[in-house]
């Protein structure tokens, strides 16, 4: 029988702090800790252990689901908008050059 790895606390705090970053772009918590724990070499349930040790649970201080959701409307309305004000910010300048541009009556 093998013996278990032991992983330093270099290694399993960015790998916990991966998770909760991540754990939105999956379907479920468990999702995203079977698919860091795999790129990691640890197991699933290593890796949610370590989870459980730091504090983190399916009920901890991120943003809930439907707040998550209305972030990333908000962030696709921020670069609309950002990508609107660059081209009325060309569109000015344009006019104004066409108006120097003009020859006097």
């Amino acid at each position: 029988m093998n013996s278990p790895k032991r992983y330093s606390p270099e290694v399993r705090e960015p790998v916990v702090r991966l998770v909760i970053e991540k754990k939105g772009e999956y379907p479920s918590k468990w999702a995203a800790i079977c698919s860091i724990a795999s790129k990691f070499g640890c197991t699933p349930e290593t890796l949610i252990a370590w989870c459980k040790r730091t504090g983190v649970t399916q009920e901890d201080s991120s943003v809930k689901l439907s707040e998550r959701e209305r972030l990333k409307q908000l962030e696709r309305e921020n670069v609309e908008l950002k990508r609107a004000n660059e081209i009325l910010r060309e569109a000015a300048a344009l006019f104004t050059q066409a108006e120097f541009d003009r020859k006097p009556n």
